[in-house]
């Protein structure tokens, strides 16, 4: 019986690799703790109230804010205003032009694909006036139109990329002692747009608010003073930092992944359950380590966002997969295994999860490939679904976790009954033994760290990806570059292990320390019974203290 690398390998070996791991884990919270900046920033736009000038409106006439062909701009939308005072103008007449980004210090900045991705969130200054109050949740309808242009292209040279009327509620509270003429209302964010690729250098947006007095549409939304849009985009230095780092650890784990299945088809039996759904594990880990990001600083990548989303899903699906065969696979007290179907409940789970996840994604970001401004959050009904869904995925991964726990206890126990078995070996096959259980169960210490830091990222990605769709100001949930490569480059380095120590070993005799430290004795374990589908020795000990 060969047995695996992690019962094979000598003390001297094995703490080497263990500290070259954790200086490798130590490395990737350095990195974005010292390193990359915050994961995304935060760019806000106030709007420019542009006249569309005569008795018939320019629908498909571009209104830009600046420049030599900036729009006739209004300073207010007050009768005071001189360009209001000789004539009268519609709601329909008034167009938000933002251009996105705005200048900084006198010059023009410019968006760039590292950026990635782009939501973009809807601010409104609703002034309080007794005699045009805000109605309870009234529908605030957006005439929107999306423009873009390069810095090479002319300066009037806008591009259609999207356009829609969309409706949103709108949800404002006044605070009771603030109640007097020139207050201002407290509004909710609304979600605007969110793309999938910052491919081109400048975004133009224009908003019109038609009324409609038959349908309700922007009746009783108050006195608009003005609307702003918070743009958030991932922060290049981060972006660099990101990338670098996947195109790093995709070849490592690729090779040592390479090595495991090299070693797995050299053996005379074929891969047992454990190894298969191990290999899967760094299948998956390898795909979501492909920086396929790369080719968005080249290429217009839409649907880049969503294929990550999905990439991310499926390794969670495999991770959870895992953890369950893994822990599973040392609580049976029976010689035979190799059976998927064992697990048939707890993978069904998971992989209904993962189903509800990809059907919610497809919803929200597959439909925004073709519409942007889009969003499962903009209806009452939706936001509630979407809320319930969010706190329904982070009490599932919480009762995972536990659920796991539960197992990795049931792992300690079986073992720890199997260890009266150990009195009547000899000193160096004890040794060897416990050797092996010491080593086990700090792996299965650290299987349990891995899956509470990812159940905690998991839960804090999910709500901080709502925080702008859902939440106030004060309430924004934050976690830091260090806490996401560290989490990344945990998963990573924890593959990385379990292939390298999971390996079938090619020893057939194993090192032990004597007892005194003064030497090293080899021992030949051949008195163990072993089944075509077991692949280590602790498997054979558990299975043979079973049959005694």
């Amino acid at each position: 019986m060969t047995g695996v690398v992690l019962e094979n390998l000598s003390w001297k070996k094995l703490s080497f690799l263990g500290i070259c791991l954790l200086l490798l884990q130590l490395a990737f919270f350095l990195i974005g703790g010292l390193v990359a900046p915050a994961p995304s920033n935060v760019v806000t736009v106030i709007g420019t109230k542009c006249y569309d000038r005569g008795s018939v409106l320019h629908r498909n006439r571009w209104f830009i804010p600046r420049g030599r062909n900036a729009c006739e701009s209004l300073d207010s939308l007050d009768s005071s205003d001189a360009k209001i005072v000789d004539e009268s103008i519609t709601e329909k007449q008034v167009v938000f032009s933002f251009w996105i980004p705005g200048p900084r210090d006198g010059a023009e900045r410019q968006m760039h694909p590292i950026f990635q991705s782009m939501l973009g969130v809807l601010d409104l200054d609703i002034e309080f006036d007794p005699a045009n109050p805000v109605g309870r949740e009234p529908t605030l309808q957006l005439d929107i139109r999306m423009g873009v242009r390069n810095k090479d292209d002319r300066e009037d040279d806008w591009k259609l990329l999207a356009e829609s009327v969309e409706d949103r509620t709108l949800q404002c509270a006044l605070p009771a002692h603030d109640k007097a003429k020139g207050a201002y209302y407290n509004c909710e964010l609304l979600q605007l747009f969110e793309l999938g690729s910052v491919h081109h250098h400048f975004y133009l947006v224009n908003i019109r608010l038609p009324v409609n007095f038959v349908k309700g549409y922007n009746v009783g939304i108050g006195k608009v003073i003005d609307l702003t849009i918070h743009t958030i985009h991932q922060n290049g230095g981060f972006s660099y930092v990101w990338f670098s780092m996947k195109s790093a650890m995709f070849p490592m784990v690729l090779l040592v992944l390479v090595w495991f299945w090299r070693r797995i088809t050299q053996l005379d039996r074929p891969a047992n359950l454990l190894e298969r759904t191990l290999f899967s594990l760094g299948i998956a880990m390898s795909i979501l380590n492909l920086p396929l990001e790369w080719f968005s600083l080249s290429f217009n990548t839409p649907f880049m966002v969503l294929l990550n989303d999905i990439r991310q899903g499926g390794f969670y699906a495999m991770l959870l997969s895992f953890w369950i065969i893994f822990a599973g696979e040392h609580i049976l007290d029976t010689v035979e295994r190799n059976r998927l179907n064992l697990y048939w409940k707890h993978l069904s789970a998971v992989v209904f999860g993962c189903i509800c996840l990809f059907i919610f994604e497809m919803c929200e970001r597959g439909i925004q490939l073709k519409n942007p401004f889009f969003s499962i959050w903009v209806s009452a009904v939706g936001t509630k679904l979407a809320l319930a869904f969010l706190i329904l995925a982070g009490i599932a991964a919480c009762c995972y976790f536990f659920f796991l726990c539960y197992m990795i206890f049931c792992v300690f126990r079986t073992i720890g009954t199997k260890r009266a078995s150990l009195a009547s070996m000899t000193s160096l096959r004890k040794s060897y033994y416990m050797g092996l259980i010491y080593r086990f169960k700090f792996l299965m210490i650290l299987t349990l760290i891995c899956a509470a830091l990812t159940v905690v990222f998991f839960i804090l990605s999910q709500f901080s990806e709502g925080y702008w769709k859902w939440a106030d100001n004060e309430q924004r949930l934050e976690y830091s570059s260090a806490f996401f490569t560290g989490v990344y480059g945990m998963w990573n380095v924890y593959v990385f292990g379990l292939l390298s120590l999971y390996a079938p070993s090619h020893k057939t005799v194993v090192e032990i320390d004597a007892g005194d430290g003064s030497s090293e004795e080899t021992v030949q374990l051949t008195d163990l019974p072993v089944t075509p589908t077991e692949a280590s020795a602790l498997q054979s000990f558990v299975s043979k203290a079973a049959q005694d």
